[in-house]
């Protein structure tokens, strides 16, 4: 079959309008009354004897902040895995940029326990610190923009196992795709970031979170063979041209930092087709520990009920769905 003619690209679309249609989501939990109430699941477990995957079963796992654990089978792909979760002061007593970069080895090593790909948004530490150590231990191979790839390199990480991407690239691992967008991050009240730049050489061994800087950020979507076409972003920003096209099935959307970028939810559904389920992210209290129900911040609360209002005023159809962390979502 040409490449142009594969399922999932040129025919994208209909294969989410009709297939995936009749079967839709198969988790409880859908946000109706509460829109800040976690969601949990119904659908058979995803998991066999000793919490392996069932062969040919897709669930995906929330870690927080925008993080997700994939399991295809008994393949694990891991986004902007963030599990240390140390106290910066950004959630109480004053933001500290030269908290020092830890990574809690205990945590990560029992939850991610296996990958093949990590796929990288951007390189701030609450979606980078653990990656290293992760891929490090792992094997796993390391998406990214050329910054995650020099930040790669410093923390040791061989070449053969960092893959710079820009945006663009649909990449093939037999059994699902991973679709490389570009994308733009979130700005905070004075149109700004915290720690801009990028890296385009190795630079020293990063020592603090202000080392990690935003390196450009990408956003990626998951095709699995004869199953959805999932969306992950882990930035509030986008540019709606780059995301034309993409018509996926679930997308998972960080909750707006600010109300600096103009029209963040109505451009956001337009130019993903308006998803059948949306999941939103980004909007924990990720210096606390992962466990349920979710720690929120009263403004974060707000701000999340607010992109759930947003949601439904202009994509009524899709279906929101608010996770907890941990639990296997199938859709």
């Amino acid at each position: 079959m040409p490449e142009n003619h594969k399922p999932g690209y040129a025919r994208r679309r209909l294969l989410r309008d009709t297939a995936v249609g009749a079967a839709a989501v198969t988790t409880a939990g859908l946000v109706a009354g509460a829109p800040a109430r976690a969601a949990t699941t119904t659908t058979a477990p995803a998991t066999g004897p000793a919490g392996r995957p069932r062969p040919g079963a897709v669930s995906f796992r929330w870690w927080g902040t925008a993080g997700w654990r994939i399991d295809i089978g008994n393949r694990t792909v891991l986004v902007d895995p963030y599990l240390s979760r140390y106290d910066t002061g950004l959630f109480g007593s004053g933001f500290r940029p030269n908290t020092r970069l830890t990574v809690a080895a205990d945590v990560v090593d029992r939850l991610a326990d296996r990958a093949e790909n990590i796929l990288v948004t951007h390189t701030h530490w609450d979606h980078f610190n653990d990656v290293p150590h992760i891929a490090t231990r792992t094997g796993a191979r390391v998406f990214g923009t050329l910054t995650a790839y020099h930040l790669g390199l410093a923390y040791g990480v061989p070449s053969g196992q960092l893959a710079p991407v820009k945006g663009g690239e649909v990449l093939d691992f037999d059994g699902y795709t991973v679709e490389v967008v570009g994308s733009l991050h979130s700005r905070n009240p004075t149109w700004s970031m915290a720690f801009p730049g990028v890296r385009v050489s190795q630079p020293p061994l990063p020592q603090t979170i202000s080392d990690l800087p935003e390196g450009d950020t990408l956003a990626y979507q998951i095709r699995v063979d004869g199953g959805p076409a999932v969306f992950f972003m882990g930035a509030s920003d986008l540019d709606e041209r780059k995301l034309t096209g993409l018509a996926p099935d679930v997308a998972m959307i960080a909750s707006a930092a600010t109300t600096s970028v103009a029209d963040y939810v109505p451009r956001l559904m337009a130019a993903l087709d308006h998803p059948k389920t949306v999941v939103p992210v980004h909007w924990d209290n990720f210096e606390t520990e992962l466990v349920n129900p979710p720690t929120v911040a009263a403004t974060d609360r707000a701000r999340l009920d607010a992109l759930i209002a947003e949601v439904r005023r202009v994509s009524p159809r899709s279906r929101v769905l608010v996770p907890e962390y941990h639990t296997a979502y199938r859709f």
